[in-house]
């Protein structure tokens, strides 16, 4: 596995079957046996699916959503800034989120696919699979569920869904939920007093290649 160098921008891409559900462009904090850690600005270029008539797949029933066509939608990251961690080989991520003056606001734990690196002339990437199911850990490393309906609604229709185990995924959700209760890294205060380096910058659009076939 080769890994990617600090200040380097990259794109984090969710990708399902037949399609990219986002891309966001971020710069590369650390690589190393912890995990890719990424930060995302205020500003930087991302990208969302969405139908042709704008809507994105959280504004209507998921029965509908899969009877459209859709693409992705170019737009910029409005909210503060969010560091990402994807240890390695993990069903999971665990994302830092801030508020507008820097200061932690809360964990976030995305249940996905382990992430595949890619490399391409000019430009290089990580991908995985979203699957929905995740987890908020406050600060007092309390936690709570998030987007339980969102999950049953889409495995009610499992030939057009991709998480193939919900089983799996709730018991990642479950034995990462007991590492956060313990207080283990990442939730013992690693990167809560994170700031961006002052000359990282991101391109003012998604960079060429962004749309690159799934590595996964």
């Amino acid at each position: 596995m080769f890994r990617f160098t600090p200040g380097e921008v990259v794109v984090h891409r969710n990708v399902r079957p037949g399609a990219i559900g986002w891309v966001r462009t971020a710069v590369v904090v650390a690589d190393d046996d912890r995990g890719l850690l990424l930060w995302i600005p205020r500003g930087a270029p991302v990208g969302s699916l969405v139908a042709a008539d704008g809507r994105g797949m959280r504004a209507m029933p998921f029965a509908e959503w899969v009877t459209l066509e859709h693409r992705v939608f170019p737009h910029t990251w409005h909210g503060p800034g969010v560091l990402k961690l994807l240890p390695p080989g993990a069903g999971h991520s665990v994302w830092w989120f801030f508020d507008d003056g820097g200061g932690f606001r809360n964990w976030y734990v995305n249940l996905e696919e382990p992430a595949v690196r890619w490399a391409d002339p000019g430009l290089r990437g990580v991908d995985m699979r979203d699957q929905d199911l995740d987890l908020v850990v406050r600060p007092d490393l309390s936690w709570e569920w998030k987007d339980v309906g969102e999950f049953a609604e889409r495995l009610a229709l499992p030939g057009h869904y991709w998480v193939p185990d919900p089983d799996a995924v709730w018991a990642e959700g479950r034995r990462v939920a007991r590492s956060a209760e313990a207080g283990a890294f990442p939730f013992d205060g690693t990167w809560c007093d994170f700031a961006p380096e002052a000359g990282w910058t991101v391109p003012a659009a998604l960079p060429d290649g962004w749309d690159r076939p799934a590595a996964r």
